[in-house]
């Protein structure tokens, strides 16, 4: 059964239906299905009423011939002079398709229009309730017929009158409906043709009304395969209907974040290959000068190939930072997150990098305001805070301070490196975890920075599901808060 389960999936994925089959079934069941109801429900009254109306027509001509029978004194009175009313009731029962039974108080059949039942006794619901003075009819309407059981009261001779509540005898009628059935079945295939009709109107209204529906989200749909196909410059503005509109101002929006990627990737190989090709020009220009230079003291070329070896150790920096930032780029689920004491990894970094301070006179500051545990890469996160410090020493001033604040809540722990540098200005504030962006390009070469620092530091805290922003006044120095939750959830 899952292999068969899996089997119908798989070929319903193969040929997924257009949203245009429902919409067409579903429109086509809520016409049709109101009116074929609304139609049997009519037909079946329609029925009803004229059985009805048979019946009480039946029971008036009946009860006339009842009175008369009466007045006549048919129950008392010698075949001979019953023959007016007997042919009275051969015809009756000619027109009503059926059979009239005469029946007296002793419950003996004087009269049947089909002439096999004289004679007999007749004794049954129908006729005691008749008796009794009551009126009663049956309809069987899978046989297609109705009996009525009709009083035939008694007539006194003395006043010539009819006795009211004293029955001489029963009318016994079955009348076939036979031919209403025929009608109606004959108006049912005229009906049915009819609802024909109208379900290929309704069908072929549906189908244009669907398709004019649709015809939008195929205009959103086209665009979408322009912009697959790598035209992005083109903007969708499909207004037709609420809907297409929010799903066009969408398309755009992601059509706009598409360009952004493009060019910042475009941006991104330019950059790694201008990073690239520095040193290496570099290295170039002082190997073919030392080339040049036949009989160079020594001295000369010493500094030549210390600064030859300063460029291979920057390339080697730069081809480092890029993997690394190529590897923050991966899935959050490769995070190695175990329990972290954040003080000690702070405290391990500044240690460091304190070697480094010293040759400027940059004093490290660490406050901790309380002992904080999380889950954390520490490889990764440790990084994240070397690059965070190493960057505020570089673009410090001499004799200046670097402060790290670790703090936390019940949610969060928070880590604040503040320092008195040169700050960065405010049009540039949101473009510092770019890549390759650097505020002072000359100076970032001469601190060795690549411009991935940041872009790294930034790529560490969302892997963590936390958050970074930087406040920074130009000349004063720059303050970056990082926001990190205590226990990571994938």
């Amino acid at each position: 059964m899952r292999k068969i389960r899996e089997r119908i999936r798989e070929i319903y994925r193969k040929h997924t239906p257009s949203v245009k089959l429902p919409l067409i079934i579903l429109t086509v069941l809520f016409c049709m299905i109101p009116l074929l109801v609304e139609s049997r429900i009519l037909a079946r009254s329609s029925r009803q009423e004229q059985v009805e109306r048979r019946i009480i027509d039946v029971q008036n001509q009946c009860q006339i011939l009842s009175n008369k029978m009466s007045r006549s004194g048919y129950l008392t009175n010698s075949a001979l002079d019953n023959a007016a009313i007997d042919t009275e009731l051969s015809l009756l029962s000619d027109i009503f398709s059926g059979q009239i039974l005469i029946v007296n108080s002793g419950f003996k059949i004087v009269e049947d229009t089909f002439a096999i039942s004289d004679g007999k006794t007749l004794i049954s619901d129908e006729v005691i309730r008749c008796f009794q003075g009551e009126n009663t009819s049956r309809y069987d309407s899978l046989k297609h017929y109705f009996v009525l059981a009709i009083p035939i009261p008694e007539f006194e001779q003395e006043t010539g009158t009819i006795t009211t509540g004293k029955t001489a005898g029963v009318m016994i009628v079955t009348a076939s409906t036979e031919s209403m059935y025929s009608l109606e079945e004959s108006l049912k295939d005229k009906a049915s043709l009819y609802e024909m009709m109208i379900f290929v109107i309704v069908l072929i209204v549906t189908i244009l009304s669907v398709h004019l529906i649709m015809k939008p989200f195929g205009t959103l749909i086209a665009s979408i395969r322009r912009a697959g196909d790598g035209n992005l410059d083109e903007d969708v503005n499909e207004e037709a209907y609420r809907e297409t509109k929010q799903i066009s101002g969408t398309i755009n929006k992601t059509l706009e974040k598409l360009k952004a990627v493009d060019q910042s990737r475009q941006e991104f190989v330019s950059n790694v290959s201008h990073e690239l090709k520095t040193p290496i020009t570099s290295i170039r220009v002082l190997a073919d000068s030392l080339m040049g230079m036949e009989d160079a003291p020594k001295e000369l070329y010493q500094e030549f190939m210390h600064d030859i070896s300063d460029e291979i150790d920057r390339e080697s920096k730069i081809i480092d930072d890029l993997l690394t930032l190529v590897r923050m780029d991966k899935a959050s689920s490769e995070l190695s997150c175990t329990q972290v004491q954040i003080n000690g990894l702070i405290e391990m970094v500044l240690k460091r990098l304190r070697p480094i301070a010293r040759k400027r006179n940059i004093e490290l500051i660490f406050e901790s305001k309380r002992d904080v545990t999380a889950d954390i890469d520490e490889v990764k996160f440790s990084l994240a805070i070397n690059n965070l410090v190493e960057n505020a020493v570089k673009y410090n001033k001499e004799d200046g301070w670097v402060r790290v604040t670790l703090d936390a809540d019940h949610k969060f722990f928070y880590l604040k490196v503040a320092d008195s540098g040169i700050g960065i200005p405010a049009e540039f504030k949101e473009r510092v975890f770019e890549r390759f962006y650097r505020v002072d390009k000359a100076r970032s070469r001469e601190t060795g920075g690549t411009g991935l620092g940041l872009a790294i530091t930034r790529s560490v805290v969302l892997m963590h599901h936390g958050a970074i922003r930087v406040d920074s006044v130009e000349g004063e120095g720059s303050t970056f808060m990082v926001r990190i939750p205590l226990i990571y959830i994938p």
